[in-house]
This record gives structure tokens, C-alpha cells and sequence, in this order.
């Protein structure tokens, strides 16, 4: 595989890609070399890349989610160590420290879940580990960034020596703190710190009367700061041990730097692959976005790309919740060149533009949002023209540019090459012009290159029409509305609607029935001509939506009445049971009828008994014995019937309960009527009904005739007010 120029890249709006992909890396690294991603070369190496961000892609949706991969780059400490008698910094030991560990966490996961992840698994594991490094680093500094006590005995010694200093100028400190201050010859701050030294807050006026060396004064000049005399020599003492802390640190970092300096190639290869890391997972989670994937890879020179989307128009219509449609398109041996037409704003731009840059990011491992059942083969060169390519330095040469980029294509061009040409043959004399179209199109198409191409000149359509292994394809357009419905409908050419459009847009007709007149009368037939038969497809594209809708109804009324079938079949099969046990039980009547007459008659009992055991006998005789199967399952029918039954005498006792709630309720809410001496009443959980003697006070005297009764009138309920 050979790499793509760069002008391909750009018409193509691969940039635009790189810097979306560099927005989802985690490290600068990362989003540097993303921006810097071109076709591979070697289809190994494109391959393995696919598979791992595949791979990547599939880790979103299972529970083992890789590890994090972000670290900060080590290029400069790098570079320091290929200088001789370097040292690095801490921070650097610590990049480096976590560069390592990063490495080593990838490495376990990756072996853990190899059998899901087995491309990954051999990038990372190709990795030598060295542990010995981030201990190292570990053994000299501490999470804080701090070199630890225990890095030498000598630090250690010299540390604690520090500390043994410290505290003996604290207590001489304290002390002359405390004698100065019984004196009053401290202010009233007593204390203060000058250039990291703390100080006495002397008065001015007692300066000369405490020893030491004067470290400032403040700004009235009413306090002198002075370390006291006491102190002076433990501090010299401790900027010597200082300055021997220092130096053995030096020390430790320059050995420490002498241990990692043999492993500065290994060191480059982990912060290449976290890096490569980095720019997968941010294709990964690019394609996740735009619902991408790897489709099938074939070596049979066929691209299938079914359910196509341009990333850049998805995303962006995603963005502002509008649709995006995508497109399916076949190149194979037997079809290998595809002419596109119809009018302008119908979306054959785009569809170009959809074939180029999803071959271009296949080739530069990433994935495409595509059907799952798409087919894609790859492409030595892809050479585009698209745009104009106008300028204010070549505005007037646009033919020429494009007749130069025709030159490189004739060239390079051969079985191996897809091809994509927007708006083909334009920028001269049309019928020139198309002429030498003509010319490349049959090029293109003897040196069996692949290609797609949009154009306006009838030509080209014919062209493609006679040759074999080329194509006619057109955008659909409402013919009514004139409407695009970003469609690609293969096997016919498109109209370019161009005096339809005029019309829409307010042309006068006169004029645009002058301007039929001015050119050829066959070329007029030919673009009516295609315009009927896309109208046509259209209405045909209608009847066959309807014909399903149909269809669909169809389908529903029959299962409809297939049910309606079975409930009455049913019903008939229970009617001819019903009917064939009241037959028996006629018959059986009849008989027991007979007998009865007879003995009626003679009135003789034993030929009565043996003709009644005859009848029992027979009847039982006829009677099939149930099976366990055929009486277990009515057993089993009764028990279904029977916790029917429980779970409707349940939901009757639940209702009652809420309705009595509510009737209970809605007492409560009633408004109390007013009682007066003489109503009818009783009380509220009693059927005894007396009258009302006399009212007090809320209390009422209830006479039931033989005795009356003193209750609360909230316990009454009215039965019959007095007239």
C-alpha cells in the first residue's frame, strides 16, 4: 500500500477528523501525534491497529473496563539522559516512576483478560518489564515528592543532626525569649520572622541592651528585630548541616540518574505505546460516538458500504438533533465505476465526499459508521478532485488546475486506485469540455481503476449506459416538490430538473420556453426523458409504501379472523358436547320410561329390579373409565378454578373494605343536621327509634316511649325531621 497525497487528504476533510480524534486523547502526546495520523503503508501494521481499536471499542460495553492510561511525557528527561554526568529532577523521577507502573497495571490486566482483548494483550505484553525501576525511585522518593530519610545513612545522619540543631535553637531562643521579656524590653509582639529566621521584637529604645544581630526594623522604626546571641552560633551550625543536606542529595539523585540512564530505550518504547494508547482509545470512543465499527475486510477488490454516514455531517446533525442520511454503494469487478447525476443540493457532493473519507480513515485504522454488514477492500491511491479550487492567485485558471490534477490522474491511475471526481468535465466549453471527460472516463475505465463521479453532461450518462462495468446513479428528488430526498438510486441517470427548478424559483415561463427553444431539440427529449422515468421511480417508490401498508392491514384482519375462527370452533365443539350428553340422557329416559309403564301395568317388582340393573349395567358399560392423566388434570382444572375463586372473593372483601372506607368517610365529611326537640332519631349504631324531649348543651333526652335516654347529639343520626 503507497500513501495518500495530502490534497486528497485535505478535499476530503480529513484534518477535520485528526483535530476531532485529538479532542478525545487524555495526554498532550497523545492529541500531538493524533494530529499527525496518515494512511498506513504496511496493511500488517493497519490491520493489527484496527483490531485493537476495535478491541478498545468493545471494552465500553462489557464490565471489564481497561485500565487508565494517562501520564505526562517525559521528552525532556529523556533527552537529559543522553547527556553524560546529567541528573534529573525529582518531578521527572516521578513521570518516569508512573510511566513504569502504568505499563506494568496494562500488562497484568491485559494478561488476565487476554482470551477478550488478545491484540492488545500482544502489543502490551511485547513490552520488557523492569520493576527495579519504579523501586528504585520509590527506595529514594516518597509520594510527596520528598527524598526519604532512608535514601542514604548519610542523609539520615546529617537529618537527624538538623533536627538535634533546631531544637537547641528553639530552647537558647525560647530562653532569651523569656529573660528579655521580664526585662520589658520586648514589644508587645514579642516575636517575629525575618528571611526564615524567627527574631525578637526589641523596642527601639533597648536595642543596646539585648545581644545579637539586628535583622530589620519596622516601618515606624519603633521595633528593632534581632536574632538574640544565643542562637547566632546554632544557627551557623545548622546552614553547614543544611548545606551538607544538599549536597548528599545531589548525590543521590546523580546515582539514581546513572541507575535509569541504561534503560532510556525501553523507557521511550513504554511512552510510545502509552501514547498509542492514548490515540486508540480516542478512536475508539470517536467510533462510539458515531455508532462505528470494523466491518468485514475482503480481498476480493469489492467495497460494499451499506447504511454509510459522513462522520463530520453525523456528528455534527447529532449535535443539533437533526437526521442524517446515510447511503449504500457497491464497487465490485462487474461494476466498477458509478456516474452520478441530477440536480444540484441533492446530496452527490456529499456522498462522494461519504465514499473518500471513510476509505481514507478505514486505511488510517480507524472505525467507520457503517452497516455491520458492509464489505471494504483497500486502495493503493485514492485521487480525489473535488471543489473548485479557486483562489484569488488562480481564480481564472480553475480548467487549468483541474485539467493538470487530470494529468496526475492518468499518471498514477491504475487497478488499485478508487477515483473521485465531483462535478467531472466542468470549467470549459460544455460540449468540449465533456468531450474530454468522455476521454479519461474510458481511460479510467480500461485501466479497471474504481472510482465515483458526479457530473451534468449527458455524455458521461451515456457513456456509463454502453459501457459494461460502469454504472448510471441518481439523487432522488420529489418531482413535486422538487425536494431532495438524499437518496442514491442505482441503475438509471438523473435529470437536473434544471428548467423545473427555474419554474420553482419564479422564472417566468415565456422565458424559460424561449430558452428550451435555443438549444438542441434532442438534448431537451433526452433530460425530459430521464426526469419522466425519475418520476415515475418516484410514483412506483409511492405504490410500493402503499402496497405494504396494505399489506400490513391485511395481515392484521386475517389474524383477526383466524382468531375469531378458533373462539367459534371452540364454542362448537362445546355445543356438540352439550348436545350428544342430552341425546343419552333421552335415550336413558326413555328407557327408564318403559320400564316404569310395564309396571304400572302388571305391577311386578322383580321383572322392574332386573330390567332397572340391565339399564345401570349398560350405561356403565358404555362409560370410559377416566385416565389418571384426564383426572389429574381436572383435578388440577378445579384447584385453577378454585384459587380463581379465592382471589375474587380476596379483590370483593378488598373492595368492600375501601368502599366502606369511603362510606365511612363520607359520613365523617356529611355535615351534621341541626336537631330539634320533637325529630325522629336514633342512635348511630341502634335501630330503636325514639323522639327528642329535650336539648341542652349538646346533650339531648331521647324517648323511646317505655324510658327515655340522655346521649350526645354527635351519637344521633336523623330519621324524620318534625314537621
Amino acid at each position: 500500500m503507497q500513501n495518500i497525497h495530502p490534497k486528497t487528504l485535505q478535499d476530503l476533510e480529513f484534518p477535520t477528523v485528526l483535530t476531532q480524534i485529538a479532542a478525545r486523547c487524555n495526554t498532550e502526546l497523545g492529541k500531538e501525534e493524533a494530529l499527525a495520523i496518515k494512511p498506513f503503508q504496511d496493511k500488517e501494521e493497519l490491520m493489527a491497529i484496527l483490531g485493537q481499536t476495535s478491541e478498545y471499542l468493545a471494552s465500553f460495553s462489557n464490565d471489564n473496563r481497561i485500565p487508565n492510561h494517562g501520564f505526562d511525557h517525559i521528552n525532556s528527561e529523556l533527552g537529559l539522559l543522553k547527556i553524560d554526568n546529567s541528573t534529573l529532577e525529582i518531578s521527572g523521577f516521578r513521570k518516569i516512576g508512573g510511566i513504569c507502573k502504568t505499563v506494568a497495571i496494562h500488562q497484568k490486566f491485559f494478561k488476565k483478560f487476554k482470551e477478550y482483548y488478545p491484540l492488545l494483550f500482544d502489543k502490551v505484553n511485547a513490552l520488557e518489564l523492569h520493576p527495579e525501576i519504579p523501586d528504585a525511585i520509590d527506595d529514594v522518593i516518597d509520594k510527596f515528592g520528598e527524598i526519604k530519610d532512608s535514601a542514604s545513612d548519610e542523609l539520615r545522619y546529617i537529618r537527624s543532626k538538623i533536627n538535634e540543631v533546631r531544637s537547641k535553637i528553639n530552647q537558647s531562643f525560647s530562653t532569651a525569649l523569656g529573660r528579655y521579656q521580664s526585662s520589658d524590653f520586648l514589644d508587645e509582639i514579642r516575636e517575629s520572622v525575618v528571611e526564615n529566621r524567627r527574631v525578637l521584637a526589641v523596642k527601639a529604645m533597648h536595642r543596646k541592651k539585648v545581644k545579637g544581630t539586628v535583622m530589620g526594623t519596622s516601618k515606624t522604626g519603633s521595633i528593632v528585630y534581632i536574632v538574640p546571641e544565643a542562637t547566632l552560633s546554632y544557627t551557623r551550625e545548622l546552614n553547614n548541616l543544611e548545606f551538607e543536606e544538599k549536597e548528599e542529595i545531589q548525590r543521590i539523585l546523580n546515582k539514581l540518574t546513572d541507575e535509569i540512564r541504561p534503560y532510556l530505550e525501553l523507557l521511550q518504547e513504554y511512552q510510545k505505546h502509552l501514547s498509542n494508547t492514548d490515540i486508540t482509545a480516542a478512536k475508539a470512543r470517536y467510533a462510539s460516538e458515531m455508532n462505528g465499527l470494523l466491518p468485514e475486510i475482503n480481498e476480493e477488490r469489492e467495497l460494499y458500504l451499506r447504511d454509510a454516514y459522513h462522520p463530520l455531517l453525523y456528528l455534527s446533525n447529532k449535535r443539533k438533533n437533526e437526521k442524517t442520511w446515510p447511503q449504500t454503494i457497491k464497487l465490485h469487478q462487474e461494476n466498477r465505476i458509478i456516474v452520478i447525476s441530477g440536480p444540484n443540493a441533492g446530496g452527490k457532493s456529499i456522498t462522494l465526499k461519504t465514499i473518500g473519507l471513510l476509505q481514507v480513515m478505514l486505511q488510517s485504522g480507524m472505525l467507520i459508521p457503517v452497516h455491520e454488514r458492509s464489505s471494504v477492500c483497500f486502495f493503493d491511491k485514492i485521487l480525489t478532485d473535488i471543489g473548485d479550487n479557486q483562489s484569488i492567485e488562480n481564480h481564472l485558471s480553475t480548467y487549468s488546475y483541474r485539467l493538470k490534477n487530470m494529468n496526475q490522474f492518468l499518471r498514477k491511475c491504475n487497478d488499485k486506485t478508487l477515483f473521485l471526481i465531483d462535478e467531472f468535465g466542468t470549467g470549459s466549453d460544455p460540449e468540449l469540455g465533456g468531450a474530454l471527460a468522455e476521454a479519461f472516463l474510458e481511460v479510467f475505465y480500461e485501466r479497471e481503476a474504481y472510482g465515483v463521479i458526479t457530473t451534468h453532461y449527458a455524455n458521461l450518462k451515456a457513456l456509463a449506459n454502453e459501457l459494461p462495468h460502469t454504472t448510471n446513479a441518481n439523487m432522488l428528488f420529489n418531482s413535486k416538490t422538487l425536494e431532495p430526498t438524499f437518496q442514491l438510486v442505482l441503475g438509471e441517470a438523473g435529470s437536473s430538473f434544471t428548467f423545473e427548478v427555474a419554474q420553482k424559483n419564479g422564472i417566468p415561463y415565456s422565458l424559460i420556453n424561449k430558452a428550451k427553444k435555443k438549444i438542441e431539440r434532442g438534448k431537451v427529449r433526452f433530460d425530459a426523458t430521464i426526469a419522466k422515468l425519475q418520476k415515475e421511480r418516484s410514483k412506483m417508490v409511492e405504490t410500493g409504501s402503499k402496497l405494504k401498508e396494505e399489506e400490513s392491514k391485511a395481515r392484521e384482519e386475517s389474524e383477526r379472523l383466524e382468531q375469531l375462527n378458533s373462539k367459534i370452533k371452540s364454542k362448537l365443539e362445546s355445543y356438540q358436547e352439550m348436545y350428544d350428553h342430552n341425546q343419552r340422557m333421552i335415550q336413558l329416559g326413555n328407557k327408564v320410561n318403559t320400564a316404569a309403564e310395564k309396571y304400572f301395568i302388571d305391577k311386578k317388582k322383580r321383572p322392574l329390579i332386573s330390567e332397572m340393573l340391565r339399564i345401570v349395567e349398560t350405561e356403565n358399560s358404555k362409560r370410559k373409565k377416566t385416565t389418571a392423566k384426564k383426572a389429574k388434570a381436572k383435578q388440577q382444572e378445579k384447584k385453577q378454578v378454585a384459587q380463581e375463586l379465592e382471589q375474587k372473593i380476596k379483590k370483593v372483601r378488598v373492595e368492600k373494605k375501601v368502599q366502606k372506607k369511603k362510606e365511612i368517610q363520607a359520613e365523617k365529611n356529611k355535615p351534621r343536621p341541626v336537631f330539634k326537640v320533637g325529630d325522629r332519631v336514633r342512635l348511630m349504631d341502634g335501630k330503636a327509634v325514639g323522639s327528642i324531649d329535650t336539648l341542652e348543651k349538646g346533650k339531648a333526652v331521647v324517648n323511646y316511649g317505655m324510658f327515655t335516654t340522655n346521649v350526645s347529639v354527635d351519637q344521633l343520626e336523623l330519621v324524620e325531621a318534625k314537621k
